[in-house]
């Protein structure tokens, strides 16, 4: 790996031991503006229908272009960056991420909206694995870095749990628009930070880029995560608009792999996944997003619909989960160097499963301590969890493939939160549904309606009015809670799930200072490929190891051995 720019250089000169601090808050502030990104816009919904009156497909189309073009790019950019440099990448998302930005706020039909929106998801593909990758080049110690990923992952949710009480606050005082202005100063203020403090880092740069690889890795994961949303929104899962993405998306990605693994200078070196710790971390985060982005869909529901509770009070009472998250972060190197990957990993899903287990209790009536009690557990223990998750992930890969380690990790991401939405929602769904039929005095087309969503089922007692209306209300919040219930317990089942995957992970935190070199080998090789050619490239000489000169007896570096 290379850190050879002006920037970098004057991170040397001044240093570097304290600007890389520095470096990391310009970083978490742009992973922020991305996660609220991912979330501001869901209470702003009702006013934007109202003001572009969007047809239902493209209203869909609004929600879901930021997060489906950006789980598709993501490999594509992270590879990228370990080509042309990561710096350059993340600059130039910082510029189209502004700009996408303000043509969103005044978009004055549902197309521009769209269009911006999938520009914005291709600024967060080209920001969020370089703000990861960079950060793996700033921070070569280990014990460093799990301090600085525990910011970085505490940072993305504060963005995804304040989305959701920013936009509400920001709808109710000003325009929908308004939730897409937000960024603009903040970006203004981190591209010109961004260029004079950030070090240019890419990798050994080995051959030319695979560009084929890259857009049928983007329309792989484009067609998986696609059909997982179809699911999700209720598709029926051998229908065509949800099987044929799924399927086409699939093949694409078994091809990918398997040009990955012919090629002497691949994208992805997918030796990384023959490594456990990295296999199980990957597995790790999708399985925590998967509970988290479900479970938080699933709560906000119940929190609007049975508890009558406005946006922004929902976002209120869902920020117990953010500040423990926080507190989960913030505390991350400590426990992880403490108890190890394994045991932080498996005891945040156990802690977690507990706290979705304490939700069961939650019923038609508002029990607030109940809520601020089980949120911070939620938040906590899933912040525990990511956070071992992602440092392993990120240690386990070598300094030169960082940048497409990164974008498996938030592929992961992205791919966990569609599935928990497909997922949970579909149980769900399963749970709801008998309970509508047959409630006495309503016609049966209108059980059926009501059958869809609680939302709904409301708007249909309403139109029935009376005795019926009432009955067909309280069928519907009773069958919501029981919904909720039965959710709850898969997804704790789903959490406990994790902790037993976590098993595979190592034991104890590896924080010898030559941890890079025996992962990756002096030049990126992994170990058991050091002095060997990968397919079609030239021999290499064997070359003796140098040995390292003694240390004196009470340095730092054999001090950190000992500890």
């Amino acid at each position: 790996m290379s850190v050879t720019t002006t920037a970098g250089a004057r991170l040397r000169a001044t240093g570097g031991g304290a600007n890389r601090w520095v470096v990391l808050v310009v970083l978490c502030v742009s992973l922020l503006l991305v996660a609220l990104d991912a979330t501001v816009l869901h209470v702003a919904v009702p006013a934007v229908t109202e003001d572009l009156r969007p047809s239902s497909t493209a209203l869909l189309w609004i929600v879901d272009a930021y997060p489906l073009v950006c789980a598709s790019l993501l490999i594509l950019f992270g590879t990228l960056g370990d080509r042309v440099g990561r710096r350059r990448v993340l600059l130039a998302g910082y510029g189209l991420f502004g700009v996408a930005s303000a043509v969103a706020a005044f978009a004055d039909t549902p197309a521009v909206l769209i269009a911006a929106r999938a520009l914005l998801g291709v600024g967060g593909a080209m920001i969020m694995p370089a703000t990861l990758s960079i950060l793996r080049a700033v921070f070569p110690d280990r014990r460093e870095r799990a301090t600085a990923i525990g910011i970085w992952t505490a940072v993305a949710a504060v963005g995804a749990a304040t989305g959701p009480v920013l936009g509400g606050f920001l709808v109710e005082h000003f325009w929908w628009g308004s939730v897409f202005l937000i960024n603009i100063p903040l970006m203004a203020l981190i591209l010109p930070l961004g260029r004079w403090l950030l070090p240019e880092s890419k990798g050994s740069g080995d051959g030319p880029w695979d560009v084929l690889g890259a857009l049928m890795a983007a329309a792989g994961v484009l067609g998986v995560v696609l059909g997982v949303k179809r699911a999700g929104a209720g598709g029926p899962v051998l229908g065509a608009e949800t099987a044929l993405p799924l399927l086409l998306g699939a093949a694409l990605l078994v091809a990918f792999v398997r040009r990955q693994r012919r090629r002497a200078h691949p994208l992805i070196d997918m030796r990384m996944f023959a490594r456990a710790a990295f296999t199980t971390s990957v597995g790790c985060i999708v399985l925590a997003m998967l509970a988290l982005v479900g479970l938080e869909l699933i709560a906000v529901q119940y929190l609007q619909l049975v508890l009558g509770l406005t946006p922004l009070e929902t976002g209120l009472r869902l920020l117990p989960l953010t500040f423990a998250a926080m507190a989960a972060g913030a505390t991350g190197s400590y426990t992880l160097r403490r108890v190890g990957p394994r045991r932080m990993v498996g005891w945040g899903f156990v802690l977690t499963a507990a706290a979705v287990l304490l939700l069961v209790l939650m019923g038609q009536h508002d029990r607030p301590l109940l809520l601020t009690a089980g949120f911070v557990l939620l938040g906590f223990g899933l912040q525990t969890t990511l956070f071992g998750a992602y440092e392993s992930m990120l240690s386990e890969a070598p300094a030169h493939g960082a940048g497409g380690a990164a974008a498996i990790g938030e592929t992961s991401y992205q791919l966990g939160a569609g599935m928990g939405i497909a997922l949970l929602g579909s149980v769900m769904n399963a749970a709801y549904a008998p309970g509508l039929a047959g409630v006495p005095g309503v016609p049966a087309p209108a059980g059926a309606a009501a059958a869809n969503s609680l939302g709904e089922a409301y708007q249909v007692a309403e139109r029935l009015g009376g005795p019926a209306g009432e009955a067909l209300r309280t069928a519907a919040r009773h069958s919501f809670v029981h919904g909720l219930h039965v959710t709850l317990a898969v997804s704790a089942g789903l959490l406990l799930l994790g902790a037993l995957m976590a098993l595979r992970l190592p034991r104890v935190m590896d924080c010898r200072p030559d941890a890079d070199a025996r992962l990756g080998g002096a030049d990126g090789a992994w170990p058991e490929q050091e002095g060997a050619a990968r397919p079609g490239a030239a021999p290499v000489p064997q070359v003796p190891a140098r040995r390292e000169p003694a240390e004196p007896a009470g340095s730092g570096r054999t001090a950190g051995r000992r500890a």
